[in-house]
Parts: C-alpha cells; sequence; structure tokens
C-alpha cells in the first residue's frame, strides 16, 4: 500500500501537473505541512476506537516522524488560534535529554514537523512547549515514573518504552495521569524488544498496533545505511528485531535463548562429515494440520565427541495438507544439501510414514525413530550441545529459532506443536547425541 506522495512520485509527468494545477496558492503551501499526504500506511492512525496506539518498527522505519504528527494533530486546530482536540500532553521518554534531543528537536521531532504559524516554542526552564492556540506539551523521564504523579492530561507519547529502565512503573504512573478530556489517548512509538511492560500493552483490548520494517521508509535513508545493515543482521534474530520490527519473545525457563542463538550464528564449513534431514510428520493430512517441520542439520564428526559440532543449515518446514507434498518436501531438501539420511517420527503415522516417502523416492536412505520419551526430555540433551557452543546456525531460520526460544522446561509455550523443533531434535539426536553415546557408553563402564 503506497502513500498519495508514492503514488504522486510514480506517476506521469501530465498527471503531476494536473494535481498540482489543481490545487488553490493556499493549498500548495500548505502540501508540505500535509502529513496525511506524506505518510506511510503504518504512520498513520489506526480508525476505530482504542486507548493506547502501538507504533512498532525497524530502525528509521519512521516511527518518531509519525509521534510528531500525531502529536501535532492532536494539539492543533483548523486554523493556528483555534483548539485541538488534546491541550495537555506528556512527552515521556527514556530520559530527558532523549525526549528534547529525538522527540522534541530531532530531524523527525515535533518542532522540525510543525508550520511556521503553528511552531510551539520551547520553555527550558519549565521544559515544556507551548503552541499558539495554548496547548501545551511536558517534559518527563522513564527513570522519574513519580515524576508523574500529580500532572494530568488528555494525550501523551510515549518513545522507545522497551528501552525505559523502570517501564512497567513508568508506564503506570503515566495510566493515572491520563484523566482529562473524554478520551484521552496515547500513542507508543518503539523499536520491539522481549519486555514484559510492552508484552502486557499489547494484548490490552484497547491497544491497536501498527507494523513496519526499516525496508518501508527506504526512501528517506541513506542507500549505504540500508546496504550496510541488511549484509551485517538480514536472517538474524537482530535483524528480525531491529530491522523487521517483529517482536522476539524468549519463554520463562527457555531451553533455549535469543541471546544464545545470536551467539550461534556461523556460516558452516565446506566439508561436513554428515548431513541428515529430519521430518516430524504431521498426525494428520488436512487443512487444519500442524505444519510438517523439516530441518537440514550437518555436522562434522571427527576426533573425540567433545569436538564434534554441528551446523543447522535449513527450516525447509512446509504446511502440507497432502502427506506427498511434505514427503517431496524433505527429499527436495535433501538433494539441495546432499543429505545421506533421511529421518521421521513415526510415533503417530507408523509405517504409512515410510510408505509415503517411498511413494515419492523408493531408494532414499531412511531411518524411522520412534519417541519414546516426552518433547522436553528429548530436547535437553540437544540445548545441552548449544549452552556447550557446538551447535551453529546460518542465518534465516527466524520461524524455527522463534519455537526454540518458546520451548521450556515445562513444555512448548506456544500456539500448536513445536513441529520445527521437534525435526531439529531429532536431527541433532542423529548426528551427535546418539552417536557420543555409543562411544561414552563402554568407556564410562570401563571406569
Amino acid at each position: 500500500m503506497k502513500s498519495a506522495a508514492a503514488w504522486l512520485a510514480s506517476a506521469t509527468p501530465e498527471t503531476v501537473d494536473e494535481f498540482l494545477g489543481g490545487l488553490s496558492d493556499a493549498a500548495l503551501m500548505a502540501l508540505p505541512w500535509l502529513f496525511e499526504f506524506w505518510a506511510l500506511p503504518h504512520q498513520l492512525p489506526p480508525e476505530g476506537v482504542w486507548k493506547t496506539w502501538i507504533i512498532m518498527g525497524g530502525r528509521g522505519a519512521g516511527k518518531t516522524r509519525a509521534g510528531s504528527e500525531w502529536v501535532r494533530a492532536e494539539v492543533e486546530g483548523a486554523r493556528p488560534m483555534d483548539p485541538g482536540r488534546s491541550k495537555r500532553v506528556a512527552l515521556v521518554g527514556e530520559t530527558l535529554e532523549q525526549v528534547q534531543k529525538v522527540m522534541i528537536f530531532g530531524d523527525s521531532g515535533i518542532m522540525a514537523c510543525s508550520p511556521p504559524d503553528r511552531k510551539p516554542v520551547w520553555e527550558a526552564t519549565k521544559r515544556r512547549l507551548v503552541w499558539p492556540n495554548g496547548a501545551i506539551a511536558e517534559v518527563y523521564s522513564a527513570h522519574d515514573p513519580d515524576s508523574l504523579r500529580g500532572p494530568q492530561f488528555d494525550a501523551a507519547w510515549a518513545d522507545e518504552l522497551a528501552k525505559w529502565p523502570k517501564a512497567g512503573e513508568a508506564w503506570d504512573m503515566l495510566q493515572f495521569a491520563l484523566r482529562l478530556g473524554r478520551d484521552p489517548r496515547q500513542v507508543v512509538t518503539t523499536t520491539p524488544k522481549n519486555v514484559g511492560a510492552l508484552k502486557a500493552i499489547l494484548k490490552n483490548p484497547s491497544t491497536v498496533v501498527t507494523q513496519a520494517p526499516t525496508e518501508a521508509n527506504r526512501a528517506y535513508l541513506a542507500a549505504s545505511f540500508l546496504e550496510e545493515v541488511r549484509a551485517r543482521y538480514a536472517g538474524t534474530r537482530t535483524g528480525r528485531q531491529e530491522l523487521d520490527g517483529v517482536l522476539l519473545e524468549d519463554a520463562d525457563g527457555a531451553l533455549w535463548t535469543s541471546a544464545m542463538l545470536e551467539a550461534a550464528r556461523s556460516a558452516a564449513p565446506e566439508r561436513l562429515s554428515r548431513v541428515v534431514v529430519a521430518v516430524d510428520p504431521p498426525t494428520t493430512g488436512h487443512e487444519g494440520s500442524d505444519e510438517c517441520g523439516i530441518v537440514v542439520v550437518g555436522a562434522l564428526t571427527e576426533g573425540p565427541p567433545s569436538e564434534w559440532r554441528a551446523w543447522v543449515l535449513e527450516d525447509a518446514t512446509v504446511s502440507a495438507a497432502r502427506p506427498d507434498a511434505w514427503a517431496r518436501a524433505a527429499i527436495a531438501a535433501m538433494g539441495r544439501h546432499g543429505a545421506d539420511r533421511l529421518v521421521a517420527e513415526v510415533n503417530q503415522g507408523g509405517l504409512m510414514v515410510e510408505s509415503v516417502i517411498r511413494q515419492v523416492d523408493p531408494t532414499v536412505p531412511f531411518r524411522a525413530v520412534h519417541a519414546s520419551r516426552g518433547k522436553v526430555a528429548r530436547a535437553e540433551p540437544v540445548a545441552a550441545l548449544y549452552e556447550q557452543g557446538r551447535v551453529a546456525h546460518v542465518r534465516g531460520l527466524g520461524p524455527l529459532e522463534d519455537q526454540m526460544c518458546r520451548m521450556t522446561i515445562h513444555g512448548y509455550d506456544g500456539k500448536g506443536s513445536p513441529d520445527r523443533v521437534d525435526a531439529l531434535v531429532w536431527a541433532l539426536t542423529e548426528l551427535i547425541v546418539e552417536p557420543a553415546a555409543r562411544i561414552l557408553r563402554p568407556q564410562i563402564r570401563g571406569l
């Protein structure tokens, strides 16, 4: 979905001339300040009734500009001296300095976005902005939640809430202060992070969300910046958070964490001892079935088992209503990576699983595995390999890593079944856990 400005930029010169020629002199002068014309879809307030609007996006996605323009829209009337919807606004940031440098005087801050006849005056000693129509915006730091006790507002802008050191307490104090007017509202602009306060706000029924990656605002970003961050972070969990604006959650008691997986990022070596494709087939074959987890893992198994290393090469998971579809996807993954074996769990499908695979390729090297223990018990030895730094991830495994960070010591804390994690566990069990155990058991008995 394009903004009106984007449409105009791609229009023919004749269309542009016709559009601009149809504007009055006053409308033409006002056009640079008409944010609705220039805004990207995620920068405009959602329709309907809401109390909190969260603009969650990647770095440089235009969040600050959206927050500044929302404040303008709240306090400005039709003419410079006319009252707007709101008269008392709270501007809350990580620190007082951040509020002034980013939210007020930044390149996309309130002062830069305001037309000359509506530009507010900054009263430094009182730490506030005052508009020509009498509206006031006061500055607050999330480091000092108690400073929000006493004041009252009919609107608020909270910037980078996920970075606030006392986010929960500061947010609660702000809610008590939003008590003026008939319908006080607030906007939150933030890069997402796995913090409790942000997650709680997102779950509130009165919260609405717009999201966008850094790429959405590429027309206003330096090409060299985009090239650099893409090269460095594309396909990583850091990139998904900081560039794509995706909230990545680690469940309490998770066997894997975001930090652990990011530390495991590494390209695979040119030569691997073995490569396997592991499959966790869905229990049924219809549109409502779980996904079929398909994960490709390679390993270097030279020297003593303590020196063995593995690389997760691809998450080839598919949503397959028909069994032959996931079987074809798994065998195709074997071909892409030169895998020497296909491993599949057969607890639910029994002989049917192998039969489906053989129908696609009768010669495929296949091993059926049976789950005699629960998912957590099977996953713990694999998680231990990660803690030892013996498993690496290539880029582009986002959905798999999301499931991993929701696999806890108490079970899977997510929707559906962790099919991708199950397949990963079977692959690493086949490559490292079981072969190492076969070597080490006799040695331990001989001690």
